[in-house]
């Protein structure tokens, strides 16, 4: 059981079609982040692009913070009344140091 393998977000912003409800992996460097109560949503950038991700279970992770985030893909994440256009319903992640 190794990490799963990730997936560039500037493919999924090329093709959403093609991970539209498919599980997937991606990291980056959290960019913005938006939450309470142990929810949120947060844009991480891996350098081929940005995606916003949806938690409900792990809180906000800070800005500037490097994650690995495992979820499925979805046309519209919203939070607070908002659409954050495509992203991700989290259900796994892991925090890095800055590499």
């Amino acid at each position: 059981t190794g990490c799963p393998e990730r997936i560039k977000i500037g493919d999924i912003s090329r093709d959403p079609g093609r991970y539209y409800d498919k599980e997937v992996t991606v990291g980056g460097k959290v960019v913005r982040s938006y939450g309470a109560v142990g929810a949120g949503v947060y844009e991480i950038d891996d350098g081929t692009g940005t995606i916003w991700i949806a938690t409900e279970k792990y809180g906000v992770p800070s800005k500037d913070t490097y994650v690995g985030v495992t979820g499925k893909i979805y046309p519209g994440v919203t939070w607070g009344g908002r659409n954050y256009g495509n992203g991700m319903r989290e259900t796994r992640r892991r925090t890095a140091e800055r590499r």
